[in-house]
């Protein structure tokens, strides 16, 4: 909700100014994340099916605990997308046209996602869960603009962005190579903090 409902908002209030546009959805859409993982981390997964499958492989949760977890982060992000339709009166469902293909853009979706993985996992694994919200809203915003892609790095987000022809859509072909993507990233992520942080039991 807050990544399309703000797409739609910059689009709306800095018509002729790309650039302003991308500033201010990545602005409002890190400082929501801190909001929403401060308030919701420890049933969240930071909202990202990714990140659930590596606490999942992390021995974190259980089969059925990510299984519920993914479905529920599916779910939440199509329905926040409705809401961001209907409050800026759009139709409830507009499939997206945004075309956002080619390697550039894959590559930058393993990047965001192993970078995204990688802070999350080590900030968690080393003592210092309570520092997650504010790391990845920080690097989220960040990667907004050192990505070519805008940093998509959720699968979730990716699958809701489809149902909002706006600032922030994807049209829906190009959303089954961007989740691949962001497996991949995802699993690299998984390989160095095992690496890096080996023993280290998630709390």
């Amino acid at each position: 909700m807050a990544v399309i409902g703000s797409g739609i908002a910059a689009s709306r209030l800095s018509p002729n100014d790309v650039g302003l546009q991308l500033l201010e959805n990545s602005l409002v859409t890190g400082a929501a994340l801190v909001a929403l993982i401060l308030a919701l981390q420890p049933v969240s997964a930071a909202f990202n099916p990714v990140v659930t499958l590596v606490e999942l492989v992390l021995g974190g949760i259980g089969r059925l605990e990510a299984a519920s977890t993914i479905a529920a982060q599916l779910l939440g992000g199509i329905a926040g997308a409705v809401l961001a339709n209907l409050m800026f009166d759009l139709d409830a469902i507009s499939i997206a046209a945004t075309s956002r293909d080619g390697g550039g853009q894959w590559l930058a979706e393993v990047v965001a996602t192993f970078g995204l993985v990688l802070i999350i996992f080590g900030a968690v694994r080393t003592g210092r869960g309570d520092t997650v919200a504010y790391a990845v809203g920080g690097y989220i915003t960040a990667a907004y603009w050192f990505t070519s892609s805008t940093s998509f790095a959720n699968p979730a987000v990716a699958v809701a962005r489809m149902f909002s022809d706006t600032f922030a859509g994807i049209a829906p072909a190009d959303v089954p190579m961007f989740v691949l993507m962001q497996l991949v990233g995802g699993a690299l992520a998984l390989g160095l903090v095992r690496y890096l942080m080996p023993g280290k039991a998630l709390p």
